[in-house]
């Protein structure tokens, strides 16, 4: 990825009016697919990389119209396939910056197989996940990040399956980055998207999205501004302290577990300093498991960045290995060799 000149404007000149489309755009006002819009909008300038060698690869779902708001290429592709897709572009045109954009149910349902792959491949590909715990598209149904006891129209006695947690997902997946941010933080997603984009490799971004008809207020207890009591924000490097106060923090008991407790009740030591950069993913993981759901003190921020070789250019070396291997007399006799036939 390119730089900027160092005031959020590259060598280019582009503006978040250049990467918005002629559409109108439509969802049910007060969806945070607004925020999380205007927010990618804002941010892309940065990149300094012209609309046209960019691409929005779309799933089904309310997410699923992110493409056609945008003002460069894009695909929207049938239910879950939209990572199967962006892994075939990445591998035929690695000149491309290929961004996935998806929801709980379309990448988590019938998506899901998809989604682990291009993740413990390590897939060049930025997989935004828009995660409002619903089926929003198709009128109100509990989604794979429902919590338990949901009730929805397709589950009028609550819902009986254990949720998925998407951070722990990405994180047993091997994903090389992980993160998690919230709609209408335009400063935190920012700069996740920020980070996301200048890593090497596939990342997986989960936003917290508000969905105000079917699911409303789900993330009201980890939203708002910095310093809110639920709110952890991860910094690498740092010791993990939250509350209005920085007065609760991240500590590791007696059995190794990751637990909360009182700032002034541990000594400073005591406190877990996040490390986004550990091989072992262990820690970024329990880190995860902290809260069941956003209801409790839940983390924010970049769970995982770490190196790891990257699917698309291994296997184009391979391929190119290959070809150099056969050669070209060699590689047309293979082809040609047997029973053959030509199609006029």
């Amino acid at each position: 990825m390119n730089g900027t000149n160092g005031n959020g404007a590259g060598a280019l000149g582009l503006t978040k009016k250049d990467f918005a489309s002629d559409q109108e755009t439509r969802w049910c006002p007060g969806c945070g697919d607004y925020a999380i819009l205007a927010a990618v909008q804002q941010y892309l300038p940065e990149l300094d990389i012209p609309p046209e060698r960019l691409v929005f690869v779309a799933g089904i779902g309310c997410s699923g119209r992110f493409a056609y708001y945008m003002n460069t290429y894009g695909m929207h592709g049938i239910h879950g396939r939209a990572p199967a897709l962006a892994t075939g572009l990445a591998l035929a045109r690695p000149d491309l910056s290929i961004w996935v954009v998806s929801g709980d149910g379309d990448s988590l349902s019938i998506g899901g197989n998809h989604l682990i792959h291009a993740l413990r491949r390590n897939v060049p590909i930025k997989i935004l996940l828009f995660n409002n715990q619903i089926y929003g598209l198709t009128k109100g149904q509990y989604s794979p990040t429902s919590e338990e006891g949901k009730v929805t129209k397709s589950t009028p006695f609550g819902s009986l399956d254990h949720p998925f947690n998407p951070i722990a997902l990405a994180l047993g997946a091997e994903a090389t980055f992980v993160a998690r941010t919230i709609d209408t933080d335009r400063e935190h997603q920012t700069q996740v998207l920020r980070e996301a984009a200048a890593h090497q490799g596939s990342a997986f971004v989960e936003i917290y999205q508000n969905c105000n008809v079917f699911n409303d207020g789900a993330f009201d207890a980890v939203r708002g501004k910095p310093g809110r009591a639920n709110q952890i924000r991860l910094e690498h490097g740092q010791p993990i302290r939250f509350g209005l106060e920085g007065e609760r923090a991240v500590v590791r008991d007696g059995g190794g577990r990751l637990s909360i407790a009182s700032d002034s009740e541990v000594g400073g030591d005591a406190v877990v300093v996040h490390d986004a950069r550990d091989p072992n993913p262990s820690q970024a993981f329990a880190l995860a498991h902290l809260a069941d759901q956003p209801t409790g003190p839940t983390p924010i921020g970049v769970f995982r960045a770490v190196e790891r070789p990257i699917f698309a250019e291994n296997m184009t070396r391979e391929l190119e290995s290959a070809r150099q291997g056969f050669g070209t007399g060699e590689l047309n006799a293979l082809l040609r060799s047997g029973d053959t036939w030509t199609v006029e």
